[in-house]
């Protein structure tokens, strides 16, 4: 069985209900949702929540809410990989249920794509790797990153390589935040994402937005509405 996890606990600090606030013309869980449903990628899509609200719109959208996640899972401490452990443990162990790849797609990624995460698990099934998750480039150099110090002054992370021409420093890329394939058993071990048994799924920059601040949302609002704008021209 291949098995859809979102993760939408109801705790949101930052942005308050921010996995079910309205998003374009729906709740930002129902875009993560219909992503995974559109993919035809998986048995079920599952939604892991500690918060009845999220479960019902999670239904409403056609997600299944099988189980309630439990109290530890869902403070601010929570990690991914423990929450989906939670999950294909709680689906093995009350429904006898054998699970070969699951799928933890963020309830906060709106940009999420069917095709992106039939991309992931071809690409994890081709090359045998325990995770294949979206990354994507950053903008500016990280090598010559700058910090502001106490006194209110710069100071470079890497002062060597303040004549380095920026073409001649390597492309760093990060963690897009959209979705994480996996083996059953590598997230049932808590294998580590970012390390040599993962496979990167590249991503355009514009299509990559954190939404963890209210700063975030209003510019994902925007590139949202940038797309649409897009989609229409003829």
């Amino acid at each position: 069985m291949r098995l859809a996890i979102i993760p939408a606990r109801g705790g949101s600090k930052r942005i308050p209900r921010k996995n079910i606030k309205v998003f374009g013309n729906k709740p930002m869980i129902a875009w993560s949702i219909e992503a995974a449903l559109k993919s035809d990628c998986f048995d079920r899509v599952i939604v892991s929540t500690d918060d009845q609200e999220i479960a019902n719109t999670a239904q409403k959208y056609g997600a299944e809410v099988p189980f309630i996640r439990p109290a530890e899972l869902a403070d601010d401490y929570a990690g991914t990989i423990p929450v989906i452990r939670h999950a294909i443990e709680q689906l093995q162990t009350e429904e006898q249920t054998k699970i070969s790849y699951a799928c933890c797609i963020y309830a906060t990624a709106p940009f999420v794509s069917a095709q992106d995460i039939r991309s992931g698990l071809e690409s994890i099934e081709k090359s045998a790797a325990d995770y294949a998750f979206t990354v994507t480039s950053y903008p500016f150099p990280i090598q010559r990153a700058i910090k502001l110090t106490e006194q209110g002054r710069i100071h470079m992370f890497n002062p060597e390589h303040f004549t380095t021409r920026s073409q001649d420093l390597e492309e760093a890329w990060h963690d897009a935040g959209q979705f994480y394939w996996g083996t059953a058993s590598a997230w049932l071990q808590e294998k580590p994402l970012f390390a040599e048994g993962s496979i990167p799924i590249k991503l355009p920059r514009h299509r990559v937005q954190d939404i963890d601040t209210p700063e975030d949302w209003q510019r994902a609002e925007w590139l949202f509405k940038a797309m649409q704008v897009s989609q229409e021209a003829p």
